[in-house]
């Protein structure tokens, strides 16, 4: 390759740094002697790394283009690449994880982290009857969590002793490694695992917490669900998840929302579906039915409203539904509620004594019904749909 460090990072002269690094995360990946092929993508990686290291660097980039020796230790002339031993010159090593924050534009977590952190979030589920999920209620839950250690109130230590700082990375919360390899010395960085990445050790730490500053414990929290909540819906706790590390401020609570199924009703949406089985002669003559509502299984409900009066046309046929609007599911954003809907099935006697079997008779004779032609109907979905679910709902 060229010694001109422009041309071999592929630049003009007048690049800029951001260009000069993207040259370089091209040219790094390509010439990587784990990636290419080329037999000679050592030596080219190396001059690509000098490249960079020089341009990036505005002091040592003058330097070069005025025509001086930006090293100025021999490192051109092999002095500070010989055998791969100095790879970058002055830094006496080669820093991996600096070439995958070039390569890859990230940015490793440098310096100690902090003791005091907020918590996680956390997820619990609440299991409601339907009259619950429509009307509201309020009531406790039990949450297994973290929560700030009694012993030492959040500080993690046994005497209240500050911390001091860590001997094996000295502050630092990292420590690095140096491996040897064909290309050099390859450094790479990892949190310190006598602090844990903290940078500091708690001379004394709490025996109840370990030093965390929280522990395990099982609360019970009051939780007020809305009026409309159906299942799948989240009720959103600011600040009742977690205690963070070191006592630090707690994550937020979600109580998902599982309503369990109804004997009677059916919920669709804000509206409530019924199914009544009917006596053939009340749906020919026509009739009224008390109904219960959702308000029936509340204890503490107004008594006029646990049940509705259902008004049923004469000549009601099976599959009929009929809608009292109001006395459905309240709506959860908005006023007002849906539709109870009730569906009715029509039932023929299956048992019939002689009396009943003659007063049949007459009435076919009197209606021209004793040998009916069957007519073909034409069949909509909506009754047939009806039907089956009604069926399915029995």
């Amino acid at each position: 390759m060229s010694s001109d460090y422009y041309e071999i990072l592929g630049v003009a002269r007048d690049a800029g740094p951001d260009e000069i690094k993207k040259a370089y995360r091209r040219k790094a990946r390509e010439m990587h002697p784990d990636v290419s092929d080329d037999p000679d993508a050592a030596a080219k990686f190396k001059e690509v790394s000098q490249a960079y290291e020089v341009l990036s660097d505005p002091q040592k980039r003058d330097m070069y283009d005025r025509g001086g020796d930006p090293f100025g230790n021999g490192a051109f002339n092999g002095g500070g690449f010989g055998g791969f031993g100095n790879f970058g010159g002055s830094t006496g090593g080669f820093d991996f994880t600096n070439l995958v924050d070039a390569m890859f534009g990230q940015q490793s977590s440098r310096g100690p982290r902090p003791r005091t952190r907020r918590g996680q979030d956390a997820l619990v589920r609440m299991n409601l009857e339907l009259a619950e999920a429509a009307f509201g209620v309020t009531k406790p839950i039990s949450v297994d969590t973290a929560v700030v250690c009694p012993r030492c109130n959040g500080s993690g230590s046994e005497d209240g002793s500050e911390p001091v700082t860590c001997g094996t990375c000295r502050g630092l919360g990292e420590v690095t490694h140096v491996q040897r390899s064909f290309i050099g010395d390859i450094r790479t960085t990892q949190a310190c695992p006598t602090c844990n990445g903290y940078g500091t050790v708690l001379p004394n730490p709490c025996v109840e917490c370990s030093g965390d500053g929280r522990v395990r414990s099982t609360r019970t929290i009051t939780v007020k669900v809305p009026p409309g909540v159906s299942s799948g819906n989240r009720i959103h706790l600011a600040s009742h998840g977690e205690v963070g590390p070191g006592g630090g401020p707690a994550g937020d609570l979600y109580v998902e929302v599982n309503v369990a199924p109804h004997e009677v009703f059916k919920r669709d949406g804000d509206n409530l579906e019924m199914v009544i089985k009917l006596p053939m002669t009340a749906a020919a003559l026509g009739t009224e039915i008390e109904l219960p509502t959702l308000e029936a299984d509340l204890p503490d409900a107004d008594p006029e409203s646990k049940t509705v009066t259902l008004d049923v046309p004469a000549g009601t046929q099976s599959g009929t539904r009929i809608a009292i609007d109001g006395a459905g599911v309240p709506r959860l954003r908005s006023g007002g509620r849906g539709q109870l809907g009730v569906t009715l099935l029509v039932q023929t006697p299956t048992r019939l004594d002689e009396q009943q079997r003659e007063l049949l008779r007459e009435l076919a004779e009197v209606r021209d019904e004793t040998r009916p032609e069957g007519s073909v109907q034409k069949h909509g979905r909506g009754v047939f749909s009806r039907l089956r679910d009604a069926f399915a709902n029995q």
